[in-house]
């Protein structure tokens, strides 16, 4: 299967994370085993769509979302370009695939006032631990980064001087993010509990668990909802959440959306447009609320 090669060219040429080099061989081999106990075909190389199609029904029957499905294939379309690219076969089986159709997405973020009652209403304590969470909020709402993106800010990415952060986003892409006044504030705080308890040279990373390692994801993920369920009854409460809160506060007043695609590291403004649904519909009340006709509306 090329398998090593095909990490190599995902990693190195197309500058893929390793969570998503990984998620990729993982759907090839999952591919391949379904190959070898449907059909007794070992070799995935040289394959027909039919088969392939006859994976999605599977997956489909299993109850797997067509997101899913999508993600899953689009695995085997970068293995099947990678094969093509290095003239391993001549015929890609998936250049006349369509995707299948989702239903759009569409995420509720963070009202103005839930983030009012998170930053500066509900209590954190004095420690190293309550100090790095509300750092860790402030940063994300603050400046749009993903959960990867903060879990990887690294001491020297942070400018405090220049009163910005070097951030290493996807495929390797670095964006420079400027800081607020009491974003500044609060990691100068921060540097001073850590560095009382932990030794400065103990890590080249700027947020750290209590015993001086990274942080990881999951940790990201448990301070948001820790501090969240305090003050908003939404559903879902994730680092992505105020990522999204972020852009669409922008908006709300008046950003421009390209400003904001920088910011967020999008490559195209269609990633970024997601975001401008509530923000049209702010917009709509404003308008019904201000305009002289809009009470008979």
């Amino acid at each position: 299967m090329l398998l090593d090669q095909f990490t190599d060219y995902l990693a190195l040429e197309k500058k893929y994370s390793g969570h998503t080099v990984r998620a990729y061989c993982k759907d090839l081999l999952e591919f391949k085993d379904f190959c070898e106990s449907e059909f007794v075909i070992g070799n995935i190389d040289t394959i027909a769509y039919t088969i392939i199609r006859s994976w999605i029904v599977t997956l489909s029957d299993t109850g797997i979302s067509n997101r899913t499905i999508n993600r899953k294939i689009a695995s085997l379309k970068a293995y099947y370009k990678f094969l093509q690219k290095i003239e391993s076969i001549e015929t890609n089986p998936l250049s006349k695939h369509r995707a299948l159709k989702t239903p759009k997405k569409l995420e509720t973020p963070f009202s103005e006032m839930e983030m009012e009652h998170v930053l500066n209403v509900i209590s954190y304590s004095d420690d190293f631990e309550g100090t790095r969470d509300m750092l860790v909020i402030h940063i994300l709402y603050a400046t749009g980064i993903r959960r990867a993106e903060l879990v990887n800010l690294k001491l020297k990415d942070v400018d405090l001087e220049e009163k910005t952060i070097k951030v290493l986003g996807k495929r390797n892409k670095e964006r420079i993010i400027p800081l607020m006044r009491e974003t500044i504030t609060l990691i100068k705080d921060y540097l001073l509990v850590r560095n009382a308890m932990l030794s400065p040279e103990n890590s080249e990373f700027l947020l750290l668990t209590d015993k001086g390692n990274k942080i990881y994801e999951t940790l990201v993920y448990r301070i948001i909802n820790k501090y969240f369920r305090k003050v908003s009854a939404k559903v879902k409460k994730s680092p992505h959440i105020l990522r999204h809160t972020f852009a669409t506060h922008l908006l709300n007043k008046g950003a421009d959306l390209n400003s904001v695609k920088e910011l967020l590291g999008h490559s195209s403004l269609a990633s970024t447009q997601v975001y401008t649904h509530n923000s049209i519909a702010e917009l709509k009340k404003i308008h019904a609320s201000s305009h002289p006709r809009g009470k008979n509306k």
